[in-house]
């Protein structure tokens, strides 16, 4: 009977042993494997910032590590590559200045560990102040879209939306003015918006300074647009991952002409003023409107910013890239580090001779895809790329370059310039219209329960 009940007992214990060494090898395998995969993210986190990518330039994800649990929701839902990972334990941001603000990870997080914030503690956003509602400090005045800092089009689409859904709650019924509501900027938040008005049966106008689509417009033609899916008000769900600037204006052309809107375009506004509640709208072309509520819709960039330099007037400059299939057999040079200027350059490399010229030492702010491309282009010898570079003069034939913290002076023959140096912010028509500007330092736009 003591053999019996020894021999079990030693069954037991090679048993209880075994497991035990089966967990033990587990924890050990999955602890290596999380050691491995948070060095590898400390790895993209380095190099980022070796190549300047990890300060957010828009819209960007806060992480609250005390609420983490590691889940990697955030992740799965992220629609770009690289921009958040997993280490020791906790989400962070690596490749930030990638990040295009569509708040997906922000949705995704099952424990709210993660808010919404615009501009950073070293670099601050110029944006006019708005509240919960997008209404400014002048009453009656409501901002949705880039020009409030949401430039991704679902979101865009979205707060355009919501604007023109508090401007109908707050609506006063007896007013003398026109319109109950105009909707200034055709892009995505003003389609949007005016989409919900209609569907409201407010009496509205839509005024665009140049066409249908606004900023989406000035995209060269084959550009990408990439965007998720959103929803339209008075047509529904839009799936769209990668469409190209037409389809995306033939989408809206659709929507609206189903809805019979029709916007008043090249119609860009001149001044704002109010008197008596009423609002007095009035553009470059002598139109006059008056109006109850003002919803802006604007780009950020509807002003291109120019570079100040000699021969900047000449017509052999532009600012945008319209049609690039109409441009062949011309030297031509491209001034800007972005996304915009690195895609017109792109397009422009295969009839032309292209030079990007880069004031940095880096691209920090490239998508993956556009700076594979780039490196692609690069090494087949189908443009070439001038970094530390400054566009100093520009003449008929040629333009002169600055290389380098020594100012070495290059000459390139040239036909055609494009300068893709950001846009300005409209301050004066703001101000003038009664709207504060505010920098924003790293603060907190978006949090769950808001």
């Amino acid at each position: 009977m003591d053999f019996l009940i020894m021999e079990s007992l030693i069954e037991n214990i090679f048993i209880y042993s075994i497991a035990a060494i089966l967990c033990i090898t587990a924890v050990v395998y999955y602890v290596r494997k999380k050691n491995k995969e948070s060095k590898l993210v400390d790895e993209k986190i380095k190099h980022a910032r070796e190549f300047g990518m990890s300060e957010p330039v828009s819209l960007h994800p806060y992480i609250d590590e005390s609420k983490c649990i590691q889940t990697g929701a955030c992740i799965a839902a992220c629609f770009e590559h690289d921009i958040l990972g997993i280490r020791n334990g906790k989400a962070v941001i690596i490749n930030a200045s990638q990040c295009i603000g569509h708040g997906a990870c922000f949705l995704a997080c099952p424990t709210e560990a993660i808010t919404l914030r615009i501009g950073t503690e070293k670099r601050g956003v110029d944006l006019p102040h708005v509240n919960n509602n997008f209404e400014t400090n002048v009453p009656g005045i409501f901002i949705a879209g880039e020009l409030g800092g949401m430039g991704l089009i679902k979101n865009a689409v979205e707060q355009g939306k919501q604007a023109a859904e508090n401007i109908v709650k707050t609506l006063k019924k007896n007013h003398n003015a026109s319109y109950d509501l105009i909707i200034i900027g055709a892009g995505p938040a003003g389609i949007s918006a005016c989409l919900t008005a209609k569907k409201h049966g407010i009496k509205f106008l839509l005024l665009e300074q140049d066409t249908l689509g606004g900023t989406v417009f000035t995209f060269p033609r084959k550009k990408i647009v990439m965007t998720s899916p959103m929803d339209l008000p008075l047509f529904g769900k839009v799936k769209l991952f990668e469409t190209s600037k037409a389809e995306l204006i033939d989408l809206w052309q659709t929507v609206l002409k189903k809805n019979n809107i029709t916007i008043q375009e090249n119609s860009k506004v001149e001044s704002i003023v109010s008197e008596n509640g009423i609002f007095k709208v009035a553009t470059i072309k002598g139109e006059n409107y008056t109006a109850a509520t003002i919803l802006l819709s604007i780009g950020r960039r509807g002003t291109p910013r120019k570079l100040n330099v000699p021969g900047e007037a000449k017509e052999k400059v532009a600012y945008r890239l319209l049609e690039p299939e109409a441009v062949s057999g011309k030297d031509v040079i491209v001034v800007g580090g972005g996304d915009s200027a690195i895609e017109s350059a792109l397009l422009l490399s295969d009839e032309n001779h292209v030079t990007v010229s880069y004031r940095n030492d880096v691209f920090n702010r490239l998508k993956p895809k556009n700076s594979m491309a780039l490196n692609e282009a690069v090494a087949a010898g189908k443009l070439e790329v001038r970094l530390n570079a400054n566009l100093v003069t520009i003449e008929d034939e040629y333009v002169t370059l600055t290389i380098g913290k020594e100012g070495e002076t290059l000459k390139l023959k040239n036909d055609l310039v494009y300068i893709f140096a950001g846009g300005e912010l409209p301050t004066q028509f703001l101000e003038k219209a009664g709207i504060k500007i505010e920098k924003k330092f790293g603060e907190t736009v978006r949090k769950h329960g808001s």
